[in-house]
């Protein structure tokens, strides 16, 4: 669990392919964060297990239905991406609650840089039908709030310390991001699907 509080920004080493998927390999540069074996870390907004630290290199297997539904796949060496590390039962919760369980890949559908930064991103079937104005979002792993709803197509604002702190200020239109709903809205619309279904 996760809050999409994004503590550092790491850098791909490389991707291999292998028998069950890929692995990766990040550079976690001067984040603090030791981890146990096998702890949970969301890059990019995926809950991905630690399977290997040495130094600040820490190497993640990424399955293939893992590779399917998010843009892990078509990362790059010396692609960043945003790290966080899973959040205690303590924690102070300042963003939202964060699966890691990634609903759909969302297409960037226009960037505006001047003045207010506005991103407009169309979101897949699994995350459009769970969108409401204001309510929690998570692009890439980062806790936003939705702006503006129309459809399919929703709009979040950044601030300039989620620029400073994310790798969102890189997104451009074409660009594509993980998308996770909020996880109270989807279990809210599934207790009511089932009551319905039921009558």
């Amino acid at each position: 669990m996760f809050t999409g509080l994004i503590q550092h920004c790491g850098q791909i080493v490389s991707i291999d392919a292998n028998e069950s998927g890929k692995t990766i390999l990040v550079d976690t540069g001067r984040w603090e964060y030791v981890p146990d074996l096998g702890a949970s870390i969301s890059v990019n907004g995926c809950c991905l297990s630690v399977v290997e630290a040495q130094g600040n290199i820490f190497r993640f297997d990424v399955v293939h239905r893992s590779l399917e539904m998010t843009t892990l796949g078509f990362l790059n060496g010396g692609d960043r991406v945003n790290l966080e590390h899973a959040a205690r039962a303590d924690s102070l919760l300042g963003g939202h609650i964060v699966q890691g369980h990634v609903d759909g890949v969302g297409k960037i559908v226009s960037v505006q840089d001047q003045d207010d930064w506005r991103v407009s991103i169309e979101a897949p079937v699994g995350v459009a039908e769970h969108l409401c104005d204001r309510g929690s979002i998570a692009v890439d792993g980062v806790s936003l709030t939705v702006a503006r709803v129309d459809n399919s197509v929703f709009e979040v604002a950044l601030i300039p310390i989620t620029l400073e702190e994310t790798n969102l200020g890189e997104l451009r239109a074409g660009s594509t991001v993980n998308l996770e709903a909020d996880v109270m809205a989807k279990m809210v619309a599934q207790h009511v699907e089932r009551i319905l279904a039921g009558r």
